[in-house]
């Protein structure tokens, strides 16, 4: 089966600090570029992050500045979403993804009270 599966989500307050993970399974992970992107109720998914399958490279949206870093251990078949100085405009839905397999996981909910 493959399929990934998102954790680490919940409350946090503004300033705050998240880390999001997604474990990827039935699929060899190290070969893929994967995504992090997010959906907030009434709004259009956004792209926040790429990490490449090599995890050296990896590209953010300007809409999340400096504050997310992303981050692979292929060993442990698993990708990271370091948010940090949270704001309540990061609550979202957050979804890791693998463009070429058009997979998605379940979501993680964020929220950022003020």
């Amino acid at each position: 089966q493959v399929q990934l599966v998102e954790s680490g989500g919940g409350l946090a307050q503004s300033g705050g600090s998240l880390r999001l993970s997604c474990v990827g399974s039935g699929f060899t992970f190290r070969d893929y570029a994967m995504d992090w992107y997010r959906q907030a109720p009434g709004k259009e998914r956004e792209l926040v992050a790429r990490i490449v399958s090599a995890g050296s490279s990896v590209y953010y949206s300007t809409s999340v500045n400096g504050r997310f870093t992303g981050s692979r251990d292929n060993d442990k078949n698993t990708l990271y979403l370091q948010m940090n100085s949270l704001k309540p405009e990061d609550t979202a839905l957050y979804y890791c993804h693998v463009p070429s397999l058009k997979l998605w996981g379940q979501g993680t909910q964020v929220t950022v009270s003020s």
